[in-house]
């Protein structure tokens, strides 16, 4: 019957494409359903609209979970070298930028298309502008949707997490873990700027716009990277990919001069050129604007000669640990990516499929792994959701 499908996969972004693409090469006969008004959408405004679609040097080290070592079976069996051939293939033409990460020359929209014509060659059946109503499961997976009913053998769910609602990002498929009986882990905004309270932003807003490299550190990890200020706090990659690791309460501390001895280079100028205003010397470590800043909140106001040599040590100190405890963060609105999700013990590490619930498979974002900004997030989309197409 027509609305019989050996597969549906729900939700047609990064994973649920790729899984239906996996399932429909093998010959299954797959159904594709997804609400929005066309496929791919977080693929199309990734990247700056040019799809940081992995990163080179993707390792399973770089991806969060309660379960470290869950992601490296799918991440083993679909690598980043396999998505760059299929790239390739359809002759996109790519390059690489800082640290690893693989970006389309031209658009996002390219990957998409790459996606949708792999998923018509498989013979694929995709259907957007379709709402689930429900899902329930007796011998078969049942799914009400606006379009109908459909039944199939398996269902993988792909519909993402919380991240950028106004993308249409819900929560969906935890409800339907949840309703099969699969616990959850702690769900959170991660790959998210940090905000401040009053005080910290009144040095903080008049820096809005403002970045410099810096090495952001938040419990055990420690990122360098471009730092941002903004006139709610701090982003940037750097801020993005500890925010990952911080939590309400902790500290995060900044270096904002690496590489640079800035307690020798303020003594220097101190005797070099004693009769500099101090905001200038600091203009040697510092952009000019937190230079000025700095000198305003941490220095008396006279030249840098008549500043003690123990407040200059502890400026550069400062500058060295700039220890800051955020208020929050800006949530999921400005979250790249959902902290947490389907709890990997409930899951197949190497099919993705839910261990009591046959048939039932969970990937990408919706599962408790990941990844680092930089293309990372995605390849756990490809690689978990070919895991799930071999075996749905």
């Amino acid at each position: 019957m027509k609305n019989n499908f050996d597969v549906v996969v729900l939700g047609a972004g990064a994973a649920g494409l790729f899984a239906a693409m996996r399932a429909g090469q093998r010959g299954r006969r797959v159904l594709l359903l997804d609400h929005a008004e066309e496929p791919g959408k977080k693929i199309l405004i990734s990247g700056g609209g040019r799809c940081n679609f992995t990163n080179r040097d993707c390792l399973p080290d770089r991806f969060l979970s309660q379960n470290r070592h869950f992601a490296r079976s799918a991440l083993a069996r679909y690598t980043q070298h396999d998505f760059l051939e299929l790239v390739q293939k359809h002759r996109i033409a790519w390059h690489e930028k800082t640290l690893g990460q693989l970006f389309c020359d031209g658009s996002a929209r390219q990957i998409v298309a790459m996606l949708v014509a792999e998923c018509e060659a498989a013979s694929v059946d995709l259907r957007c502008h379709t709402r689930i109503t429900g899902v329930t499961k007796d011998t078969h997976f049942r799914i009400a949707t606006t379009a109908g009913a459909f039944t199939a053998e398996s269902l993988v769910l792909a519909t993402g997490s919380l991240s950028i609602p106004k993308m249409g990002a819900t929560g969906f498929a935890h409800d339907l873990a949840m309703q099969f009986g699969l616990p959850l882990t702690e769900i959170r905004p991660a790959l998210v700027p940090l905000t401040f309270g009053d005080t910290m932003l009144e040095l903080m807003r008049p820096l809005s716009g403002l970045a410099l490299e810096s090495v952001a550190k938040a419990g055990k990890a420690a990122f360098r990277e471009a730092l941002l200020f903004t006139h709610r706090g701090l982003s940037g990659p750097a801020i993005l990919q500890a925010s990952s690791y911080w939590r309400e309460g902790e500290m995060l501390t900044l270096d904002l001069v690496p590489d640079r001895d800035a307690t020798a280079v303020l003594l220097a100028g101190k005797r070099a050129r004693p009769k500099a205003e101090a905001k200038t010397i600091l203009g040697d470590l510092l952009p000019a604007r937190l230079a000025a800043a700095m000198a305003a909140q941490h220095l008396p106001p006279r030249t840098i000669g008549e500043i003690g040599d123990g407040d200059l040590r502890k400026l550069g100190a400062m500058l060295k640990a700039w220890a800051l405890k955020p208020s929050g963060t800006e949530g999921y609105a400005k979250a790249e990516v959902t902290l947490g999700g389907v709890d990997t013990e409930a899951l197949s590490s190497q099919t993705m499929v839910a261990k009591e619930v046959p048939g039932l498979f969970f990937i990408g974002e919706a599962v408790d792994v990941t990844g680092w900004l930089g293309g990372y997030n995605f390849q756990w989309a490809w690689s978990s959701g070919w895991a799930a197409g071999e075996a749905a």
